[in-house]
């Protein structure tokens, strides 16, 4: 499965991505997760199986959500991404990802 995390410059979710990575192998799953620039979502969405925006760029919702129509899209909390608690959002876009 392959997670994509998109910020204003990819910089931010960093940390995230570790702790979401963490909280997979805990878990006995093998995921890709990365981070990148909002920008650059067209050169990574396709590959990826859901799609999560850092708060700071939730106005990106529906232009990246059109994009992908077929793919799930989401916002990350803004609570838990400023807590950078990995557990939770993995937890989020697992449950996502099974609807």
């Amino acid at each position: 499965m392959n997670i994509l995390l998109v910020c204003s410059a990819g910089m931010s979710t960093s940390l995230l991505v570790t702790r979401m990575l963490e909280a997979a192998k805990k878990q006995g799953l093998e995921l890709k997760i990365e981070a990148h620039p909002v920008a650059e979502v067209e050169a990574y969405g396709e590959d990826a199986d859901a799609i999560l925006l850092g708060p700071q760029v939730r106005f990106q919702f529906k232009n990246i959500q059109s994009l992908y129509p077929d793919k799930v899209v989401e916002v990350i909390d803004m609570r838990d991404y400023g807590m950078m608690n990995g557990e939770k959002v993995l937890k989020h876009v697992l449950a996502a990802l099974e609807k």
